[in-house]
């Protein structure tokens, strides 16, 4: 074979390509590039959120008369725990431990009962299983303040006034259709393949919701289970109608007893809101990641 019939080789351009599976430089500038706009217009809204926050732990540290005088984002002059020492010696603890009874008999009642209808709305292909999910969505149109009265009345034929469960089966009727919405955008993010894999391998239904739906919709659950504790938490229109003597009342009640006639001792009332509110920050802070992720689960397929 001569010289001039070997083949020659195909010319190629000085640059380099990048390798398919790296993104290029430039991609990865783009995705990295920092947003001004958006870090400044964040740091304004921690700003709104921070300054009540401040205001209220530094009124709480001041004395009774120092409350309504000079510079409320000043910090206090002389900080004293005499406040929180007066909440904690007012019947404190028995209004959080009827609260936290509250939060989680809502919290059980809203899992038992939400749960497995979500399943069955998800999982039953018919009308009435529908037609059953759009009317029990109706009540998140209906507001607490619209029932009331016959609510009330209903308490009172059930021999259910001024006890905690008079608190509780309102406040867990009002925080189901809230909580199946969540629960049925996030069952059906479930893949129907792996159902019929469990129906195959002889799975019951009853199998099936607690050996792969629940496991699998962890995210939901969580979600219910901190919008449903909040609502608990801080409900105020059930025990204020619904209760009357010192016994079954909570938190939210309980800051009456810092009201009088001639007066409001403010330091005191703030102090008990910041120590009412750390629990179910607490819970809020755990949780945080699950509670957005269900919530966007809301608008699934």
């Amino acid at each position: 074979m001569s010289h001039d019939t070997l083949p020659r080789p195909a010319k190629t351009s000085g640059r380099r390509t990048p390798p398919p599976d790296k993104p290029s430089r430039r991609r990865r500038h783009w995705t990295r590039r920092p947003n001004p706009v958006a870090g400044f217009g964040a740091l304004i809204w921690l700003v709104i959120v921070l300054i009540p926050v401040y205001a209220m732990l530094s009124a709480s540290l001041t004395g009774p008369d120092q409350a309504l005088t000079g510079n409320p984002l000043k910090p206090p002059a002389q900080p004293t725990l005499d406040n929180y020492n007066t909440v904690l010696h007012s019947g404190f603890w028995h209004l959080l431990s009827n609260t936290a009874i509250v939060a989680v008999a809502v919290v059980g009642i809203v899992l038992t009962l939400c749960v497995p209808l979500a399943y069955a709305v998800v999982r039953t292909r018919d009308r009435w299983s529908g037609a059953a999910f759009r009317l029990f969505l109706l009540g998140v149109a209906i507001p607490a303040q619209a029932v009331v009265v016959p609510l009330y009345l209903l308490i009172a034929k059930l021999d259910l006034y001024d006890t905690l469960l008079a608190v509780i089966l309102p406040t867990a009727a009002f925080a189901m259709p809230v909580s199946v919405l969540v629960l049925v955008g996030t069952l059906r993010d479930i893949s129907e393949e792996l159902y019929e894999a469990m129906a195959l391998d002889g799975a019951s239904a009853l199998r099936q919701l607690f050996r792969l739906t629940i496991p699998l919709a962890k995210g939901g659950i969580s979600t219910v289970v901190i919008y449903s504790a909040l609502q608990a938490w801080n409900g105020f229109l059930f025990p204020l109608i619904f209760t009357q003597s010192d016994e079954p009342r909570v938190l939210t009640l309980g800051l009456f007893n810092y009201v009088s006639q001639f007066g409001v001792n403010i330091p005191a009332l703030l102090a008990s809101v910041v120590l009412s509110g750390i629990p179910i920050f607490a819970v809020y802070l755990v949780a945080r990641r699950a509670l957005v992720g269900g919530l966007m689960g809301v608008g699934g397929k």
